[in-house]
């Protein structure tokens, strides 16, 4: 059997050497010569699978490491007898980290001392949306859920009755924070693209921020510059954009923080992936699964962290900031553009390509000497280790 497979995907021997032979492609620059004799095809999100990639090969089996399938024509593959899989909510920790991180920088920006007193507005309440929203509520912060397709679905009695409220796009975008991590959609009642346009934008307060980690196209790129040139303009993260891995430097020089596409970057993310493809391709074969993630995780680097009785209320912030500072990313993606477009492209995936292993909140141990009860909480309910 032959595997041909994203040269960025992590563990690749470790999970599919048994299953047959494994031959490392460019992932944006794959051929439909180097798919032609495959048996399986494991890809990322910036590997476009479609027709024009895979006609005429013999691909029985396609899997993406990635939540998002917008770069896959299902209905294509389908209509071929060809398997798909997902690998949907492998990162969704590592880009709830991320937003984290982002709102615990932007409050020390803004000299909140509790930085929870906020209202964040969640636009898709999927995976990520959906985990986020838990670990907000868990540590005091007042969250407005937005999702059109879910709350039609409750209505029109297509999903189990649920406790959850939804709330309209214009009430999200008035809250101190709003992050989106909507898929990407362009057709039908309840499409994405292009979900914040110039008129959306305009609504938004300069004592805001806005974070985009789910997909580029879902802000109007051209429409954001615009707005973000002018005196009143709100605070922006980026970590996609449209056009990757051409992004507009115009663009990047306008937002407070932007990164290279890494919010779901972290090593966990990355290996639960490649754990849940290989899961599928197992079952897909017939072949019992006799590996998992854990299994393959090194000791990080920081493996303890100790809080006295006098710690104060930002020492949950301090330990986000241990696990991750984007402002590291910032710099890199900053320092990166020099050159013409195809030069700014290139090392734009070459941040991607050679990202350095970021570690999730769970690999962390917080000890706590003195502390009360409800902050040994909120540490658990971020994912790290406690002990008290």
């Amino acid at each position: 059997m032959l595997i041909v497979a994203d040269e960025n995907i992590p563990l690749l021997d470790s999970f599919f050497s048994d299953f047959g032979d494994i031959r490392r492609v460019s992932g944006r620059e794959l051929s439909p010569d180097q798919v032609r004799d495959a048996d399986v095809l494991l890809v990322r999100s910036v590997t476009q699978v479609n027709r024009g990639l895979l006609e005429g090969s013999r691909v029985r089996f396609v899997g993406t490491t990635t939540i998002g399938t917008d770069h896959v024509d299902q209905f294509w593959l389908e209509s071929q007898g060809i398997h798909f899989c997902a690998a949907p909510g492998c990162n969704a920790n590592s880009v709830v980290e991320y937003v984290l991180a982002v709102a615990s920088l932007h409050a020390s920006r803004r000299g909140l001392s509790n930085w929870a007193r906020q209202s964040v507005g969640i636009v898709g309440a999927g995976n990520v949306g959906g985990l986020l929203a838990q670990r907000l509520e868990r540590l005091g912060f007042t969250v407005v859920l937005c999702d059109p397709p879910r709350q039609q679905a409750q209505f029109d009695g297509l999903d189990e009755p649920s406790a959850t409220e939804f709330s309209s796009l214009e009430q999200a975008l008035e809250c101190d924070l709003v992050t989106l991590h909507t898929p990407l959609t362009r057709e039908g009642e309840h499409r994405t693209y292009h979900l914040l346009g110039a008129q959306e934008l305009a609504t938004l307060r300069p004592d805001q921020l806005l974070i985009n980690s789910g997909r580029g196209e879902v802000i109007n790129n051209a429409d954001l510059l615009a707005r973000l040139q002018q005196p009143d303009a709100p605070t922006v993260v980026l970590d996609v954009w449209e056009n990757e891995p051409n992004i507009d430097p115009q663009l990047l020089q306008q937002v407070w923080l932007g990164t290279p596409h890494i919010a779901g970057y972290s090593l966990e993310g990355k290996v639960h992936g490649t754990e849940t493809i290989y899961r599928a391709l197992s079952r897909f074969l017939g072949l019992p699964v006799r590996k998992q993630a854990g299994q393959y995780l090194p000791q990080p680097p920081l493996s303890k962290l100790a809080f006295t009785s006098n710690a104060g209320d930002d020492a949950i912030q301090q330990a986000l900031h241990n696990c991750y500072d984007p402002r590291r990313d910032d710099a890199r993606l900053r320092l990166s553009m020099a050159g013409d477009e195809q030069q700014r492209a290139q090392a734009f995936d070459r941040l991607r390509k050679e990202y350095p292993v970021r570690r999730e909140c769970s690999s962390l141990k917080i000890q706590l000497k003195g502390s009360s009860k409800s902050m040994g909480e909120q540490f658990r309910s971020l994912g790290f280790k406690v002990n008290i």
